[in-house]
This record gives structure tokens, C-alpha cells and sequence, in this order.
């Protein structure tokens, strides 16, 4: 880890701020939905678990994007731009999921956590996504302090990753291989969802249906 004393002033407040937008993305785009993953399924509450269902797939760019980053690949950059907006849409942009939350007694637990989250999403989408611009010319050139601060959490997730794969499987899972897989995994989001913008979309519109 780059010691905070030979950051100037500027990249020290950055890499706070990098790691601020992690913890907040472990808490309301991976922790809270995850508890209302569980929570809906519990309750049978079909509206909110398509909704999260449909969430967790959009979600997936997040993960893709740490796994280009693990290896230090500029798409990565990118990509962690996107993500944040398309999360955030998947969570408002279904007109039938919306009627039926809307629907439910305000006093229910679930439904309301449902709602306070989606609105807390979107603030944490709001500060990821200015960021992430920030970022952005890390794209063409991953040299600066800058963009570095950003490759912390991947690789470090990236450790304590290698050595679970290592002790269940007996295999070495390299940066190189996280970095294919996640352009593997790129290539099926991204036809995926063209897929569905050229197909299903003109079709039926804002209605979950088979997403």
C-alpha cells in the first residue's frame, strides 16, 4: 500500500474518497441488496424479488469491472463509470415493478426498506458516477496516483481471492485469468443487454417481464 506521506495533499484526499465510494458500494449496492435478496424470498413478496432479481443481473458490470481492474486492464475504468447508471435505472426504470411497489401498506417493513434503499442507491450511484468520470482518463493512461488508488480494493480482493481458489481447488486463479474472465464475462453482459434493447424493448417496453 502506498504510504500516505508521500501522497501529495491532493492524491490523499482522492484515495479516501476511492475508498469511501467502495464502502459505500459494499454497503447499499452489494450488502443491502443481498438482505432483501433473502428477505423477499422469505416472504414470497414476488414484485420486490423480480426487482432485486433484475438488479443483481444489471449489478453483474460491477463485479466484471473489478476483475478487469484486478489485472489492471483501462476497460475497467470504463466499464466502472457505466455500472453505477445502469444500476441505478434498473432499480426505477419498470413501470410494473413501480405500481406494485407503490401499492404495498407503507407501514410493511420490507417495502419500505425496498423504497429507502432505492433512493440511497441512487446517492451512492450519484457520487460513484462522478468518481468514475473522474477516472476516466485512466482509459488512455494508468499512470498517476490517481488511477492507482482505484486498483487497491480489486487486488486486494484479489488475494484473498487466489487463496480460497487455491485451497478448494488446488488451482492458481492469476490476475491474467480474473482479467479473462471478466472480459468473458463482458462480452455475455454486453450482448445480453443489447439483446434485450433490440428485441425485448421495442416489444414490451417498461414491463419487467422476462428480463
Amino acid at each position: 500500500m502506498v504510504s500516505e506521506q508521500i501522497l501529495p495533499l491532493s492524491d490523499l484526499n482522492y484515495r479516501l474518497l476511492v475508498w469511501l465510494t467502495y464502502r459505500l458500494a459494499a454497503t447499499f449496492a452489494m450488502g443491502v441488496p443481498f438482505i432483501l435478496l433473502i428477505w423477499a424470498a422469505v416472504r414470497k413478496e414476488r414484485a420486490i424479488l423480480r426487482l432485486i432479481t433484475i438488479y443483481w443481473k444489471i449489478a453483474s458490470l460491477m463485479a466484471i469491472s473489478m476483475m478487469l481492474l484486478t489485472d489492471q486492464r483501462p476497460i475497467g475504468y470504463l466499464t466502472s463509470f457505466i455500472a453505477p447508471i445502469l444500476m441505478v435505472g434498473s432499480v426505477w426504470f419498470w413501470i410494473d415493478l413501480n405500481e406494485e411497489l407503490d401499492d404495498f401498506p407503507s407501514v410493511r417493513a420490507l417495502p419500505l426498506t425496498t423504497k429507502f434503499w432505492r433512493w440511497a442507491l441512487s446517492g451512492f450511484g450519484a457520487i460513484s458516477v462522478t468518481m468514475h468520470f473522474i477516472s476516466l482518463p485512466c482509459v488512455e493512461s494508468r499512470n498517476s496516483s490517481l488511477c492507482q488508488a482505484w486498483l487497491e480494493v480489486p487486488q486486494g480482493f484479489h488475494q484473498i481471492t487466489e487463496r480460497v481458489f487455491g485451497f478448494l481447488f488446488g488451482a492458481n486463479w492469476s490476475e491474467p485469468v480474473a482479467a479473462f474472465v471478466g472480459y468473458l464475462g463482458l462480452i455475455a453482459y454486453v450482448v445480453g443487454l443489447l439483446q434485450w434493447l433490440l428485441i425485448r424493448l421495442p416489444k414490451q417496453g417498461r414491463i419487467a417481464g422476462e428480463f
